[in-house]
Parts: C-alpha cells; structure tokens; sequence
C-alpha cells in the first residue's frame, strides 16, 4: 500500500555545546544556566543540568533498551544513540541544548552529531597542553600520558557507570570536525579570551543563539559562574561531575600552567604535530 502524504521533516532543535573535555564546556554551561534562569542568587552547580543533558549520560539512553543497558558497551551504546538524539530533538523547546565531547563524525558507521537534528552549536576551545594537564589531572594519569592521547587517532574516553563511551580522536582533528564543517552554523569561543573578557565573550554567545542580551543580566551571570564562585560551591557541597579520581572539578581555572608542569622535549613533540591547528587558532 503506497504512503499517503510525506513523513514530517526532522526537528533541528538541537544546539550543541561541544568541546574537547577540560576546555571550559561547564564554564560555559554554568554561565548559561546563570543567565538564563536569571536568578536573584548563584545558580547551583549541580543543577546546571536543567539547561540541556549530555549525550554521554546513560540515564539519556535508558528507555531505548527496554531489556538492560550496560554504559560500557559500545555497540549498544551506538545502536541506541540516533533513536535518543531523535526523541531529544522532538521537545517542547525550539533550542535544546546538549553537551558533547564526541568529534563532529562517524563511530563505526553511526553519525554522533545528526546535521538533520542540528541548529548549531558553539564549539568551546582552550590551549591543548592545558587541556592535556588539566585532562590527566580529572582523570588520573601522567600529563605525559594524557600529551599522548590527545595525538591519538583513536583516543575515547571508554564507558562507565556515569557516561557511556566518547569519540574524541586528537586534539586536532576534533578541532577540525566541528570548526571546519559547513553543516550548521558554529560559534568558537576560545577558553582565554573568556578569562581576559567574559562579559564580551559570553555576550557573543548569547548571540549567537538567539538570544537578547541584557547588560545587568550579563554581569550578575558572569559574576554567578565566576571561578571563584563555583569553586566555593563546590567545597561546600561538592559537584557530581567530578571524577571519582580527582581530588576537585575546580582546580587552577587559569591559562598557561602547562609551562611549570610539562617538560620542553614533551611540549615541543606535542607542538609538532598539532603546530596547524594551534598557530590557526593563536596557540603559537
């Protein structure tokens, strides 16, 4: 029997919120959560949330696999994901924000970032050898180590009880896949410039979103999610995101530590071979 009609075009509701991890993707969530419920006091840290989930969060994935669903499995994980970003994309909201570490590609034939679902996104990046201090920092492991993963070609974050598994690829390359695709429009905020003016920076994001900026709304936000702030949030009640191996979420919040902690010969190979991406960007 023919179908009658055509099938409804796919919402592209879906703004993502995308960065290589320890790049300033929950300074940015923070601010947002800030500005947006426009409270008269901080917003918690632990319920930023509310502004959009992550696409790593099991919890996201659990009505799709009515028999079970292990976070650890990559092939489940996978099969699930299109049907999940699919019913995310069919809410209430015409913006719905989602938080991604994964690389603008494909897992194994599966499209991690849906342009059918996309409105667009702003892509979150900092200077990679405080990206790769910061990263073996919240995760554990030598900064030498970490130096290493971020110039491997097939570097994921594997699944655990709190996320399922991430497609990070190096430093370059995720650079590469959200800030050179022309599939939907993508903002670059660079961790640095937020530090030297996030009142102009975060300003450009709201933007960029479609969103009207009011200065007294700004500021109050921007001193809400203030490094200092949220740190303090953080000893006083602690922060889920947090892994069960670091000490703090929160640590420095600054730029250029990589140059007391990482040894020249290190920082030099990094710089090799991620030279492009970081003199583009004006890491050198």
């Amino acid at each position: 029997m023919p179908l009658v009609g055509k099938p409804a075009a796919a919402r592209r509701t879906l703004y993502w919120l995308a960065s290589y991890p320890k790049s300033g993707n929950t300074w940015t969530r923070i601010f947002l959560a800030n500005y947006l419920f426009d409270r008269k006091t901080p917003m918690p840290i632990n319920q930023v949330h509310r502004i959009g989930i992550g696409d790593a969060i099991p919890k996201a994935y659990l009505p799709f696999a009515p028999g079970g669903f292990d976070p650890t499995n990559h092939e489940q994980a996978l099969k699930i994901r299109p049907r999940m970003l699919e019913a995310m994309a069919k809410g209430d909201a015409d913006v719905i924000f989602v938080k991604t570490h994964n690389a603008h590609t494909k897992a194994h034939g599966v499209p991690l970032i849906p342009t059918r679902l996309t409105r667009g996104a702003v892509y979150i990046m900092r200077h990679p050898l405080d990206v790769a201090c910061s990263y073996a920092r919240h995760y554990d492991t030598s900064p030498d180590d970490a130096c290493e993963g971020l110039s491997r070609d097939d570097h994921i974050i594997v699944g655990g009880p709190g996320a399922v598994p991430q497609y990070l690829g190096d430093w370059s390359a995720h650079a590469r896949s959200w800030t050179r695709q022309k599939d939907f429009p993508v903002l670059v905020l660079r961790y640095e410039d937020l530090l030297e003016d996030p009142e102009k920076g975060f300003a450009t994001l709201l933007s960029h979103i479609g969103v009207g900026i009011d200065q007294g709304k700004l500021a109050r936000a921007v001193r809400f999610s203030s490094f200092d702030e949220v740190k303090a949030q953080e000893t006083r009640e602690g922060f889920i995101e947090k892994s069960p191996t670091a000490e703090r979420f929160f640590h420095s919040g600054g730029s250029g530590k990589w140059r007391d902690i990482l040894s020249s010969e290190t920082a030099e190979r990094f710089i090799e071979r991620h030279r492009q991406m970081m003199t583009r960007f004006g890491y050198l």
